[in-house]
């Protein structure tokens, strides 16, 4: 493969640096806007190239130094290097080249990024994959590209104070554990109180001796519960199940607080105060009056459905994963919430059985998985709705539902994205689409 010199302009989706050589496109991972970079190819096509950074003919005004002892070889972060001010810009302008390239969104109505008030610490679960060789325990990421876990030098920077202590008991209790090449991944989550619950997925022969040995851990006291994941099912092992934050006293106007619950394995946000965020835009976009149905797809255990309903005629959620649909009616129940209904359904067949029953709403809300809605959004339309209100956690499925809702004869109204994941290319964002 050829070295080439490559002069960075500016950030792409999916995180590496872009700049342009003889014509050609280039990607280059770990280089800023500013730098001009000795690049050695790694892909080349006929109209791009990727390249592997070799050193730095010229360093950029935005970079800074990376916290993380091991960034660049993990791959958890791609944006460490990159002044935060500056991951900023660059994320709102990937935005809204995305919207306007693959939806014809105009820039204009697309905001600039929302900001997170915690740039590192910020992330409640994360999925830690599990290495053991040679008596020694590896916890991290897989390096990018590959399966080989990277090892953390005692923490994550991006993930919570709460997480990387029950990270450091983990990795003594799997040290001490004979059967822990059984192990291949661990996923933890945390209550905003830090109740840190432990999911342990393992493959070994005998899920028992693993609990015996988690019941037998006498130096536990950052893991609040632990569960054990395996082909015969999953066992729960010690502590109470759900977890749980809180939506503050008026997060919403005049809205008391909230405390919701979700169960271990369902889906929460990563980052407590930016959902915070995503609650209040879409309270503003629906800016409802009291009259009005909401319905909400993908509704989880409730972390819009619960705050739309103080304002709403009635709230009706859809969700295919059952554990969460039992968290919502909990929820709804724990918090006095009575103008609210869930239910257990694919989110496109609930919204073929609406239609078929001439079900009316004035306002949807929906919050798919990263692979976007667009076989609900195709039949949206029959439900008549003035509003929708799409979250999402990836720009370019967004941008193709949105293609989708435009043919269907709505109309994009705003949009604004939303800092979930600092030090990452990541965005979540909130889009409102009307129908006139």
């Amino acid at each position: 493969m050829r070295q080439i010199k490559v002069a960075i302009e500016k950030l792409a989706n999916g995180g590496a640096g872009f700049g342009r050589c003889d014509g050609k496109a280039f990607f280059v991972p770990f280089t800023a806007p500013g730098d001009v970079a000795l690049v050695r190819t790694t892909v080349e096509k006929s109209s791009y190239a990727e390249g592997a950074l070799i050193d730095l003919l010229t360093t950029s005004n935005q970079r800074v130094a990376p916290p993380c002892p091991i960034f660049g070889v993990c791959g958890g972060c791609n944006w460490q290097h990159v002044a935060y001010a500056s991951q900023l810009r660059e994320k709102s302008q990937i935005f809204a080249d995305l919207l306007w390239r693959s939806a014809r969104v105009e820039p204009a109505l697309v905001s600039p990024v929302i900001p997170a008030p915690e740039v590192y610490g910020y992330r409640s679960r994360v999925q830690v994959k599990v290495h053991c060789h040679g008596g020694k325990i590896d916890l991290g990421f897989y390096r990018p590209k590959s399966h080989q876990v990277v090892d953390w030098p005692g923490k994550c920077a991006i993930s919570h104070r709460s997480i990387n202590l029950a990270l450091e008991c983990l990795r003594q209790l799997l040290q001490a554990f004979p059967g822990a090449a059984g192990v291949n991944q661990v996923d933890l989550a945390r209550s905003d109180d830090d109740h840190v619950s432990v999911v342990f997925t393992y493959t070994g022969n005998s899920p028992e001796s693993l609990a015996e040995h988690l019941l037998h851990w006498e130096e536990r006291e950052s893991i609040g519960s632990a569960h054990i994941r395996h082909h015969k099912g999953t066992i729960k092992v010690f502590g109470e199940d759900p977890l749980s934050y809180r939506i503050p006293e008026n997060t919403l106007p005049g809205l008391p607080e909230r405390t919701l619950f979700f169960s271990t394995g369902a889906f929460s946000q990563i980052n407590y105060r930016q959902n915070l965020q995503l609650i209040r835009l879409v309270a503003e976009f629906a800016a409802l009056t009291g009259t009005e149905r909401v319905l909400d797809l993908f509704c989880g255990n409730g972390n819009f459905s619960i705050p739309l309903a103080h304002g709403a005629s009635h709230v009706t959620g859809y969700e295919g994963y059952e554990p969460s649909v039992l968290d919502g009616k909990k929820n709804a129940v724990h918090n006095g919430v009575e103008n609210i209904s869930f239910h257990c359904s694919d989110a496109a067949a609930a919204v073929r059985s609406l239609a078929a029953a001439k079900e009316i709403f004035e306002v949807i809300v929906l919050d798919p998985p990263r692979s976007g809605a667009a076989e609900t959004v195709s039949a949206i339309r029959a439900l008549q709705a003035e509003k929708i209100i799409y979250v999402s956690c990836d720009p370019a499925t967004l941008a193709r539902d949105l293609n989708i809702l435009k043919n269907n004869g709505f109309h994009v109204r705003k949009s604004q994205g939303v800092d979930m994941f600092p030090q990452t290319y990541h965005l979540e964002s909130v889009t409102l689409l009307t129908k006139s």
